[in-house]
């Protein structure tokens, strides 16, 4: 089984996200070892000198004036989690719940907050035996952390909350006694160091940054497809327009598709004899419109990639230089904005995409049979798998206002700007999930097309794609046949995004074309 090594500077986007995923085993870098006992050690002194710090050995929030005698201050650490798992809704997807015990783990790795080195090991056996505390979905407002979320992981950890197994709410404590793991018991500072954090906006952000980086790949094939099947232009790809607009993402989309395309019988057919001098903008703007959404994936990516390893409790321990600091780490308006952004910039993926799946269906504009049917009037072909994806894309279009511009004061006004970054992940995540489906209603629709252009022009013989374009319109014929008469067409839109998510359409694709940037 593949490990991975926590130490709090070094994990990506990619390892956290493949950890979850492929079940891997989390582990304790020595180096890490190393720094959270002398944080530790630090924190005891202070404990041994009465120092006053705030959630040690005072109360929290609006309380910090509250002194805590020393012989209560383990109770004072386990009334935070009680009294902040005041969460409600569904339960966050296991997924996220996973990744939310790797990201929380490798920030006390990192050796600033000042906890035994039994507190991580105790996540690190929860996540590795592949346990899923039970977290409702609603609660944070995203500054100060996610408190809510991370005190009901806690409180599963403890003993108090639950887990899910099977799709069941179970008492923690019979999961922990049928694993042979003791709850664990906090002492001082642990409790407010495992709640003060945005592990739950950072695992959403882990998840819908790493799969929009697939996602962008796969829009660039349906949308090569699609201008297949709509007989378009590939002059609007040509390197030399491309480069004197020098956006990263602009380039490699319309490297992407030059590649998928070329030597495409389905366009050599027409090079000559069509009337047409450009397409509509959802196929000539291609490079233009997923280029953006790509140099939008990368500045939200770097911005992960810095969360994911930053320290974002409070107060912070400086074991060198023997004091504690109190800030703010724990705000989430950097997850804020990068998910809103995110969010924004996926939505535009499935909106120029639906109007190419438009274009494909309204016989008016493709020049093909009116919505892809053979025997249209009897049958109504792809028609409602358009109405779909409008309905997809309006969704986003109220998904996509941002939540960090909103703010409501907490804790008797002390924490008087919340960033709201709870809201603006989970938007993110939904989002992300209707892109899904809006990309396999495109690959479904443009191979449907296909079948019909690719018998323009070609004297009774098929013509066939690019070298790209053609493998992945094989592979779809392999798995869903081509729509002769009228059918549940939920069940090929289902195993389409099956098919995608698989990652087999990308492979296909590269296999084909070399590796898509």
């Amino acid at each position: 089984m593949p490990q991975l090594f926590l130490d709090g500077e070094s994990l990506t986007i990619d390892s956290a996200y493949l950890a979850e995923k492929n079940h891997s085993r989390i582990s304790l870098a020595d180096t890490a070892a190393k720094k959270m006992h002398r944080s530790r050690r630090q924190v005891e002194k202070w404990l041994a000198s009465d120092e006053v710090i705030y959630g040690v050995t005072t109360g929290f929030g609006e309380f910090s004036t509250v002194r805590i005698p020393h012989e209560r201050i383990g109770e004072l650490q386990v009334n935070l989690i009680r009294s902040h798992s005041a969460g409600t809704g569904n339960p966050l997807p296991d997924n996220i719940v996973r990744l939310m015990i790797l990201l929380r783990a490798n920030a006390l790795a990192k050796g600033y907050s000042g906890v035994r080195l039994e507190v991580i090991r105790q996540l690190m056996r929860v996540f590795n035996l592949g346990l899923v505390p039970f977290i409702p979905s609603k609660g944070s407002v995203g500054s100060s952390g996610d408190l809510v979320q991370l005190a009901h992981l806690v409180l599963a950890l403890i003993g108090e909350g639950n887990f899910i197994v099977g799709g069941r709410i179970v008492p923690a404590a019979r999961i922990l006694s049928q694993q042979k793991l003791s709850p664990m018991v906090l002492t001082a500072k642990e409790g407010l160091a495992l709640v003060n954090g945005t592990q739950m906006m950072g695992a959403f952000a882990v998840h819908c940054t790493h799969e929009a980086a697939e996602v962008a790949k796969l829009f660039d094939i349906t949308g090569a497809l699609s201008v297949e099947a709509l007989r378009g232009t590939d002059v609007a790809f040509d390197e030399r327009i491309h480069k004197l607009r020098p956006y990263r993402g602009q380039q490699v989309s319309a490297r992407n598709i030059r590649r998928l395309m070329y030597g495409s019988e389905i366009r050599q057919s027409h090079r000559h004899n069509d009337t047409r001098v450009q397409d509509a903008y959802s196929l000539r703007c291609m490079p233009q419109v997923h280029g953006a959404v790509r140099d939008t994936i990368d500045f939200c990516s770097r911005q992960v990639n810095i969360e994911i390893n930053s320290a974002t409790d409070n107060p912070l321990i400086f074991a060198k230089d023997g004091i504690h600091l109190e800030g703010g780490n724990f705000h989430g308006e950097p997850l804020a904005l990068a998910c809103d952004y995110l969010g924004i910039g996926l939505s535009e993926f499935a909106g120029i995409s639906e109007r190419r799946v438009e274009r494909m269906v309204n016989g008016q504009l493709s020049g093909l049979p009116k919505f892809l049917s053979e025997n249209g009037g009897l049958n109504s072909g792809m028609m409602i798998a358009q109405y779909t994806a409008a309905s997809l894309v309006s969704e986003n279009k109220v998904l996509s206002h941002p939540a960090s511009v909103d703010s409501i004061p907490t804790s008797a006004n002390q924490e008087d700007h919340n960033s709201m970054g709870s809201i603006a992940a989970q938007k993110c995540y939904q989002i992300l999930e209707n892109v899904w489906r809006v990309a396999a209603i495109e690959l479904l629709v443009s191979c449907q097309a296909i079948d019909f252009s690719r018998n323009i022009g070609g004297n009774g013989v098929p013509l066939k794609c690019g070298t790209g374009t053609e493998a992945v319109y094989r592979l779809v014929r392999t798995k869903i046949r081509r729509l002769k008469q009228d059918r549940v067409l939920h069940k090929d839109i289902e195993e389409t995004l099956n098919l995608l998510k698989s990652g087999e359409v990308v492979r296909i694709a590269e296999k084909a074309v070399g590796k898509l940037e």
